[in-house]
């Protein structure tokens, strides 16, 4: 069956950009060999390439968050708009001092939609950063970054806000289902780093020591935790590109660690391994309450894949 996600990306971003009036179509526009903007990633409030969405109207911020939905499942959807109305919060939560606000997300359209075949879009502000690229109708899909600050808000000790609360959760399932021989091998730190490591860099490590504990060496209730958390970051995707994914990795060998106290509500941190795939979590205050995610593809970041076979082609 044809993948419907390339018509469906180039529609929503022709769409996008017929929504902008000139001055944003000129902001949001950009050569796909545009390297530096191209392959950027960024996660904190900083300037960024693109049209910030408080500039347009409502009918473009529409055609932004459509071209946003094409990337993302349902559920991934809903997670990343729980991160940009948690910038409101976190607002509040500063005493109103650094002007945050839901607006600040930017979209940027890299080459020509309607008659390239190279092109890319990027939506992108605090805690979520989305990168497609699209070369002869197959998408390259990472990186994908939704980050939570605060991760979880509460009330009378209930969690009413907790938009990454299955990434935390279901890795603990799994340290708790190692047991210590496990345990001792996963836990490759007694403190989390102060944030993912592959960080806002273009080029994502392809490699990172300690591994951890591979998945060959899990018990089937371990494997099929660790399974199932690979898939909730795929699933992050829509479910062609998610199986896509599913299929590429299957067979090749995962792992998994961990890195600081094992208990809830202390810094944390982890992440998995496999070929072309790097998976970070971390949870980087002392209270345990400002979670970052990515899903990247060290090989494959921002279309290197696609970009390559099609290079492979053309000569």
């Amino acid at each position: 069956m044809e993948d419907p996600v390339p018509e469906q990306m180039r529609a929503a971003a022709g769409a996008l950009l017929a929504a902008l009036d000139e001055p944003a179509r000129q902001r949001a526009r950009h050569d796909f060999d545009d390297e530096p903007a191209r392959r950027w990633l960024e996660y904190r409030p900083r300037p960024r390439p693109g049209a910030s969405l408080a500039d347009l109207d409502v009918t473009a911020r529409k055609a932004a968050h459509r071209l946003l939905a094409t990337a993302l499942s349902p559920a991934a959807y809903a997670q990343a708009m729980a991160v940009v109305a948690l910038e409101e919060v976190l607002d509040r939560a500063e005493g109103w001092q650094r002007g945050r606000h839901s607006g600040d997300y930017w979209v940027a359209v890299f080459g020509d939609p309607a008659r390239d075949d190279r092109w890319a879009w990027r939506f992108e502000g605090h805690h979520l950063s989305v990168s497609m690229t699209v070369v002869d109708d197959q998408v390259s899909p990472a990186p994908i970054f939704l980050g939570a600050n605060p991760a979880t808000v509460r009330h009378a000790g209930r969690p009413v806000s907790r938009p990454l609360g299955p990434e935390e959760d279901l890795a603990r399932e799994l340290l708790d289902v190692l047991g210590p021989a496990g345990r001792a091998a996963a836990v490759v730190a007694d403190e989390a780093p102060g944030d993912i490591i592959s960080a806002t860099r273009p080029s994502a490590p392809g490699r990172l020591d300690p591994l951890g504990v591979p998945r060959d060496r899990l018990t089937s209730t371990g494997r099929a935790l660790l399974d199932q958390l690979v898939a909730l970051y795929l699933d992050r995707l829509p479910p062609e590109l998610a199986a896509r994914e599913a299929g590429r990795l299957a067979g090749g060998e995962l792992h998994f660690a961990w890195a600081g106290p094992v208990g809830p509500g202390q810094r944390h941190y982890y992440r998995i391994q496999g070929d072309d795939l790097l998976i970070e979590y971390d949870n980087t205050t002392e209270d345990g309450n400002h979670a970052h995610t990515v899903l990247r593809r060290p090989a494959s970041d921002f279309g290197a894949d696609v970009l390559a076979a099609h290079h492979a082609a053309a000569h």
